[in-house]
Formats: structure tokens, sequence, C-alpha cells
């Protein structure tokens, strides 16, 4: 297939035959961070399972989408970005990235339509050069960001990328996953290039993440909402526990959850819970409302911030976090 045949939709022939095997396999998204990969996996999935922010790096765990077809199943897996690391979990962060590429069937390259491609990029681009039998496809993000002479330009650039590196990419994709374009043809270019399987997930799964960590993710992300630049990487969650309110009628149920938000320094805690704890209530309100859509069930959220002293850079700590 010619590197260049940068694919848009077009109608699909009703030709496939009905006896096409089934696939199912793994896909992950990499790119530097901020690239639009979180958002990208929930729009193929189609619901909200990656955490999304405007703060690069924010993803941490691996999870785990699944798009469910009638021909095919797809698995995707969210990194975290690579990128040249600073501390000890900024190496850990690497390492997961790299273990996740050795095993998942295709690799999408997230490159973001608005922005020139720059150092990061050509960094991860040398990284997948050296994977020689995964399939790699390209995927343009934040295509509704730019007008269409930008965007041939950003594919030419990510051609020639590729043919400077060895690179050779299966498919270069344009798609927005914000105005919904051509979302759909990604998934239906990604799935020929997964193996033949029954499904690996029962059907209705749309992760595998456990629930606790997917709730400790939602609390960050709301977290990180107002606190742009001051507090990025320093704020970790652990949901204690999570048990439904006994004595309740069936028709009625609550579940209470008490999660620990975590700060590397006391400095921060104002920061957090802002003046007559107005912030940290709004924390609360807007991830609570999250977490009911994706437990479905009312919640009662208990939130209290704690200091981890220089959690980042700490073995134990980050043990204990999760990392």
């Amino acid at each position: 297939m010619g590197a260049m045949s940068a694919r848009t939709s077009s109608p699909e022939t009703p030709s496939e035959s009905a006896e096409a095997p089934h696939r199912a396999g793994f896909a992950c998204f990499v790119g530097r961070p901020n690239a639009g990969k979180s958002t990208l996996t929930n729009a193929l999935v189609g619901q909200k399972v990656a955490i999304t922010s405007n703060r690069p790096q924010t993803t941490r765990h691996t999870v785990r989408g699944i798009v469910h077809r009638p021909e095919a199943q797809l698995i995707l897996v969210d990194t975290p970005g690579l990128h040249k690391p600073r501390t000890l979990l900024g190496e850990r962060l690497n390492d997961v990235v790299r273990t996740t590429w050795a095993e998942v069937d295709v690799i999408g390259f997230c490159l973001p339509a608005n922005e020139k491609l720059g150092p990061g990029d050509r960094f991860i681009a040398k990284e997948l050069a050296g994977i020689k039998k995964t399939p790699k496809v390209a995927v343009v993000t934040k295509t509704d960001l730019v007008d269409s002479k930008t965007l041939a330009e950003q594919l030419i650039a990510i051609d020639q990328l590729g043919r400077e590196l060895g690179l050779e990419w299966a498919e270069i994709v344009p798609v927005s996953a914000v105005g919904d374009q051509q979302v759909g043809l990604l998934a239906d270019l990604l799935v020929p290039l997964l193996p033949e399987s029954p499904p690996l997930y029962p059907e209705g799964d749309l992760t595998d993440e456990p629930e606790q960590v997917m709730v400790a993710e939602l609390i960050r992300e709301a977290a990180l909402e107002g606190v742009r630049d001051e507090l990025p990487h320093s704020i970790a969650v652990v949901v204690e526990e999570m048990l439904p309110r006994e004595d309740r009628p069936a028709d009625k149920p609550l579940l209470d959850i008490h999660a620990n938000v975590y700060i590397e320094r006391p400095s921060q805690k104002g920061i957090i819970i802002g003046p007559k704890g107005k912030r940290l209530k709004e924390v609360g309100t807007k991830s609570r409302k999250h977490i009911e859509a994706l437990l479905g069930t009312p919640v009662f959220l208990d939130l209290h911030v704690k200091v981890a002293k220089d959690w980042q850079r700490d073995p134990k700590q980050l043990r204990k976090l999760g990392f």
C-alpha cells in the first residue's frame, strides 16, 4: 500500500463476504504527551474510559477501551506519552510504553495536525522504527483545528518522516475525535491488521480497568482541571474503599466512596482545597457526576487531601500509590 495514501472515507462496498473470519486484538496509540490519544480512545469506544486533560502527561495507567463490532473486537491500550524522563516516575512510565509496544498487534502513532513535527515526534518515530514486526498507522489528530492546506502539508511531512527513518506506514489517516470525523474509518482500517481470533472479552465490556482505578482517575481528572500550571503531575488519587450503604431500600441504593488525593508538599494543600474548601467541593461535585454515570448508581463521595512527600521520586511511595 503506498505510504502516502492518506485515507478519507468512501462509501463501503457490500461485497465483503459474510464468511469473513472474526478478528480480535490489541492496538495502542502512541505519541508525545497531549497528542490526543485519550480523546481518540474515548471517541472510538463511544464512552469515557480514558482520562482526558489538556495537561500533557496525565495518563498513568494502561486503560483499555474495547470496541465491539460484529466482525471484530478492537482492544485499545492507552499508554502514557513517551518522553525524555526526569524522574523515577518518568523512567517507569517509559518502560511501560516500550513493554506495551512489544505486546500489541498494531500501533497508532498520533500526530496533531495543528503542530509541526518536532524533536519529540522524531524521538518516538525512531523508537517505532526499531519495532519491525508490528504494523504502524499514522493517525493525524485534531484535524478540526486546521485548514486543508495545513493538513496536506502535515500529511506530506509525516510521509517524509517515515521514509527518512525507514518506518513504513500501513496507513496515514486524518481524524478529528472532537468533530467525530473519520473515527469509524480509523477502526475500519485497524481491524484488518488484527489477528484472526474469537472475541477476547464479553460483549458489553468497555474496559477491563478495575472500577476503583477508573474512579480514582475521574477524581484526579477533576482535581487537575483548575490547577493547570501549579500541580500538573503532583496529584495522585487512591480510592480507599467503595461500599454499598447498608440499610438502603433496594430501589434507592447509595455507594459510599472514600478517596485520598495525594500531593507532594504541604504548600500545595491550599491550592487543591481552595478558599473555604470551595475548590475541593467543586472537584467532588464534578467527579461524582462522572462516577455516577460510569457506575450507574448514586454515589456519596468523601474526599481527603493528604501530603505524600516527593512521591514521584520515592520508590516506596510510588508502590503505595500504585505505580
